[in-house]
């Protein structure tokens, strides 16, 4: 699978910085495990066939959901990591088609709708994270998915494997940090939050609009 490997657009950190997905790191494979399965359950409990990825990167949870007879769009607001999306498509045999370059900010409320929107990782990097959820209300029909890293625990992973010390811990490109009972208020002001997991170290919050 293509992946853009931590390459910069408009500044912006594009896309996955490493395949986390294929990682052989035991560690690492035991955290994506967690991920995949709170995922799994949180889309469980929505049950809609409709699923739009906001901030798809190069497509691996949108192609794994097409697998699965799903019906996915996916955008991202890099050209790069879309075209990305299309080739691994391409590779799995999977239509390309669903994949488009769109701005979080400027989601199209008949084009972009889903019975479930689903923006994971994305909300840490964005200057505006108010913003953009007013964006999601627009195209939440009714259901919504929400992952970030939760701190100090992603941090403190961060600095335990011996990574980003001068910015104490911080990825590059994270621009919002929330613990998770921080992010669960914030989202509250503008959707129900129907179930809060936290699969180590994310906080992952299945919501409802309102």
């Amino acid at each position: 699978m293509k992946v853009a490997g931590g390459i910069k657009e408009d500044g912006v950190v594009i896309g996955n910085t490493y395949d986390k997905y294929g990682s052989r790191n035991p560690i690492v494979r035991k955290l994506m495990k967690g991920y995949e399965g709170a995922l799994n359950e949180l889309l469980r409990l929505a049950d809609q066939k409709s699923i739009h990825e906001v901030g798809c990167g190069e497509g691996y949870w949108s192609l794994k959901w097409m697998e699965r007879d799903f019906q996915v769009r996916g955008t991202d607001f890099s050209a790069v990591v879309i075209d990305m999306a299309k080739a691994n498509a391409r590779e799995r045999g999977l239509p390309e088609e669903g994949f488009a370059v769109r701005n979080i900010y400027e989601l199209d409320p008949v084009m972009d709708k889903a019975g479930l929107v689903v923006c994971c990782q994305v909300l840490e990097h964005l200057e505006y994270p108010e913003k953009a959820l007013q964006a999601l209300k627009v195209v939440s029909e009714p259901y919504l998915i929400l992952c970030v890293p939760r701190e100090p625990v992603w941090s403190l992973l961060n600095l335990a494997r011996g990574k980003y010390w001068n910015a104490g811990g911080n990825t590059p490109g994270h621009i919002q940090r929330w613990t998770g009972s921080q992010f669960v208020g914030f989202v509250s002001d503008y959707f129900t939050v129907e179930k809060v997991l936290s699969p180590l170290p994310w906080t992952m919050l299945l919501c409802k609009n309102r």
